[in-house]
């Protein structure tokens, strides 16, 4: 799918120093902004970041025989006097508004999910519940930001059926970019919880940043979100007045009372074999856990926009990616690897899928990060949780400053032992457990558990 000079020119301004020669063959394969994967048929835009600048670059892609780059203004004696370029102010907004382009061209429906928890998996079976459409594109792994969300519309394709974005956050305004530049036609907003309550500083402000997905959706699109959060609805209504769709999980046992005056979206879980029914039919999911139903609860109802049509019974194979929703298993353990990151709400819910495991039952737990002031108080939630389980044993990892202020809610030696360094769990861990006892492992991303894993026996 090429860029023509016009379409170019159009968004970026009149090229530099194009011969009345250049105007035939100045079409575009692609756009890139990696030097080291960028071919001759491609644009190169020179993005300056916080830890590199692509204008350092410039001579490399230069080399490879490019025909013609975007660069920022001041940067032209980086190139050959007789050079064609565009210059701009930002070369990241440029590369936004030409993934945007893309997006326009690609022409087929965009799905984009953003949420405090649930993002990633909710968006790997979304993948798989939409192959009945045919080749569906998926963001990488936590290709969720500017520059992931750009490079995954410029790596979709016209044999691509659906376009399925990842939206993180840091701050208020950014969802709101990403939404700006990739106009999604529907929208999930999988909940609001509590991470980066430290950067944020309230659950509002986190849920207005999350209601920004909506701000560029189609006028025709649908939001989706979780029923019975009225802070959450309140607030969409400032952002959007269009189609909502509001979804709610239940536990099977409450079928036959739970049929309310409402649109609810409802669907009853079946722990036992990990079913789900929907709307009189009825699917098994590979992932386990009640949060694990909810998040399938999202795939249906963007399959259900999309015309998908589902048999009576319908059996779901989901991958397992690393740090979420992995299960190993040892000659001695079953380990439930969840180490991706943390939250409040993500560690209650692997707490609760750990509870529902043979006895003895462990717990490597790396202290959640980005909390700020709040941080006390759901640590202690979560200690409390752990302190009235038949967990058998926790071992906590945090550093000694914090290690101090939570030692009051620590004090069962026999459930608790408290460590400053993830490279002391392995030793500890093996001489505690014996065959037969399940681990659940999950912590915040600066503890990087995944490297202790495969120590564990």
């Amino acid at each position: 799918m090429d860029f023509s000079l016009l379409d170019l020119n159009h968004i970026l301004g009149d090229i530099k120093n194009l011969g009345a020669e250049g105007v035939d063959f100045l079409d575009f394969k692609n756009i890139s902004i990696d030097s080291r994967t960028c071919s001759k048929d491609d644009l190169f835009i020179a993005i300056k970041g916080k830890n590199f600048d692509g204008h350092s670059f410039l001579p490399e892609v230069l080399n490879k025989g490019v025909k013609s780059v975007v660069i920022e203004k001041g940067m032209q004696k980086l190139l050959p006097s007789d050079f064609p370029f565009w210059v701009v102010n930002d070369t990241l907004e440029a590369f936004q508004k030409l993934t945007l382009l893309k997006r326009k061209k690609l022409n087929i429906p965009l799905v984009a999910i953003t949420g405090s928890v649930g993002k990633t998996t909710t968006k790997e079976m979304i993948g798989v519940v939409l192959k009945k459409l045919g080749k569906i594109k998926l963001s990488h792994a936590n290709f969720n930001n500017e520059i992931g969300v750009g490079l995954t519309i410029l790596e979709t394709n016209i044999e691509d059926k659906v376009l399925v974005l990842e939206m993180g956050m840091r701050g208020l305004g950014q969802i709101e970019n990403l939404s700006k530049y990739s106009e999604p036609d529907i929208a999930i907003i999988t909940n609001i919880g509590t991470a980066h309550i430290g950067l944020l500083g309230s659950k509002k402000n986190i849920t207005y940043a999350k209601c920004e997905i909506s701000k560029f959706l189609n006028p025709k699109g649908v939001v989706i979100i979780p029923a019975n959060d009225l802070l959450l609805e309140e607030t969409l209504k400032e952002y959007w007045k269009g189609k909502v769709i509001k979804v709610e999980l239940l536990n099977i046992e409450n079928q036959n009372d739970s049929f309310r005056k409402d649109d609810n979206l409802r669907g009853f879980y079946d722990p036992s074999n990990r079913t789900i029914l929907i709307e009189k039919n009825t699917f098994q999911i590979s992932f386990e856990g009640f949060h694990n139903a909810s998040n399938f609860l999202f795939a249906y109802a963007v399959a259900k926009e999309l015309g998908i049509d589902f048999a009576i019974f319908n059996k779901f194979d989901f991958p397992s990616l690393n740090g979420r929703n992995k299960v190993l298993k040892s000659v001695k353990t079953t380990i439930y690897d969840e180490s991706y990151n943390a939250s409040p709400e993500s560690v209650k819910a692997c707490i609760k899928n750990l509870l529902e495991k043979p006895k003895n039952q462990f717990f490597i737990f790396g202290s959640m990060q980005e909390l700020g002031e709040e941080s006390e108080k759901y640590h202690k939630e979560i200690f409390k949780l752990i302190n009235n389980s038949d967990i058998e044993k926790c071992l906590f990892i945090c550093d000694k400053k914090n290690e101090k202020i939570y030692s009051n809610y620590l004090k069962d030696k026999k459930k608790f032992l408290v460590l400053n360094s993830a490279k002391d769990v392995p030793k500890e861990i093996n001489k505690s457990t014996k065959k037969g006892d399940s681990i659940l492992i999950k912590g915040s991303r600066c503890w990087q558990l995944e490297k202790i894993i495969e120590l564990i026996n």
